[in-house]
């Protein structure tokens, strides 16, 4: 489960990360080279050698409601979702993430394929780890089907180092931490420590969520081979 102590220290500077606070240029980017040095701190170096190892973290099978009124447990305390209902059904909704390189793509316009987006609360705590890594590695060749994406609060510094020291080339991150927007427009953002809640998509070619699961317990893994059949289903209808 995510330690409480890494949760607090993605609540720390809230200020910083409200949509309601005035953001100035030179704000942003003393925020952002704050964290990359803080992140860098983390780890340094290249690729781990060794393969990752899994944990035995609990996988839920059900999911939550999304949106205003829907709740995520997090060590027994229920945190309130914030935004708009999102169902299977819906179409993504326009919203700007960060690329590696800072500049904004709308999360409708992340390729005319079938994608699984995988959203976590943060990379540096280790179910989000495991998430990540299972979807890069245990997708049995779907990488070369569809579009494989990760979207979570971390800065774009952050998630690239995540992504060199784990070793991951075939998924692609996508940034939030310009105020949640992804997270407030689709009913996903935990408004209180201003993280998402974990979910995996999967979305067609058209935009439209084939699937849609967000874990009841924050601490918890989404059913991810459930989003492989369904994904996998997809590239079958087309083919």
């Amino acid at each position: 489960m995510i330690a409480q102590s890494e949760l607090m220290i993605l609540i720390q500077f809230p200020h910083l990360r409200r949509r309601s606070m005035p953001m100035t240029p030179l704000t942003w980017i003393t925020f952002i080279f704050m964290t990359a040095a803080l992140g860098g701190c983390a780890g340094i170096g290249g690729p781990s050698e060794s393969p990752f190892t899994y944990k035995d973290i609990q996988i839920d099978t059900a999911s939550a409601g999304t949106g205003d009124g829907s709740t995520i447990q997090f060590k027994g305390n229920p945190l309130p979702l914030s935004g708009l209902p999102l169902q299977v059904g819906d179409t993504l909704r326009s919203a700007n993430l960060a690329k590696g390189d800072l500049s904004l793509i709308d999360v409708t316009e992340t390729g005319r394929s079938v994608r699984i987006i995988n959203i976590v609360p943060s990379l540096d705590t280790k179910v989000c780890e495991q998430q990540t890594h299972y979807l890069s590695e245990k997708n049995q060749g779907l990488d070369q089907h569809v579009d494989l994406i990760t979207i979570s609060v971390d800065t774009p510094f952050a998630q690239a180092r995540f992504a060199k020291e784990a070793g991951i080339a075939n998924v692609t991150f996508l940034s939030d931490f310009r105020g949640g927007t992804f997270g407030q427009t689709h009913g996903l953002l935990l408004e209180g420590p201003h993280v998402l809640a974990r979910t995996v998509l999967v979305v067609d070619r058209q935009n439209v969520i084939r699937h849609l699961q967000v874990t009841p317990d924050l601490g918890h893994m989404p059913d991810m081979e459930n989003a492989f059949q369904v994904a996998r289903s997809l590239v079958n209808e087309a083919s």
